[in-house]
């Protein structure tokens, strides 16, 4: 499903830079142009040195992606992390596991998950409890009964 997206995204793309105005070679100078000097990158903030020892420790599953993250992406998980110690035990417990999964993802499976959520926050509370329900009974189900939800198109022999 995802590969005639890629590839649809991929031709847009290609013929919008094609659609740029030809440039009228005849009617600029010949002088070169300077091109700007490429500005160096100022590091994101705040950097994995720059958290205490009690963050680093809570967001520790998140230090190798660490330095890719943009800042408001760190910005969320200092702000859980402060929180963390005031969580119960079980919250705790909860936010680890929920972060060492999300370090498991890949980068597209992560912008993919949050696009889904931003489509889930759309939906109503009482579609929202419906959806919560069929995902409690999809878990139940046995690992061999489960299928995948979104099955790759078969292709014609």
């Amino acid at each position: 499903m995802r590969r005639p997206w890629l590839f649809l995204f991929s031709v847009l793309f290609a013929f919008g830079a094609a659609a740029e105005p030809p440039v009228d070679v005849a009617r600029k100078p010949a002088a070169k142009v300077a091109k700007p000097a490429a500005k160096a990158k100022a590091p994101v903030r705040p950097a994995w040195a720059e958290l205490t020892a009690e963050q680093q420790k809570t967001l520790a599953p998140l230090k190798a992606d660490w330095e890719s993250l943009e800042r408001e992406r760190r910005l969320k998980w200092v702000g859980i992390a402060k929180r963390y110690p005031t969580m119960k035990a079980e919250e705790q417990e909860r936010v680890q596991r929920r972060m060492q999964r999300w370090a498991s993802l890949s980068p597209e499976q992560r912008r993919q998950a949050r696009e889904t959520y931003k489509q889930i926050v759309k939906v109503p509370p009482e579609k929202r409890r419906d959806l919560r329900q069929q995902w409690a009974e999809y878990q139940a189900l046995p690992q061999h009964e489960r299928e995948d939800p979104a099955p790759e198109p078969r292709r014609k022999k």
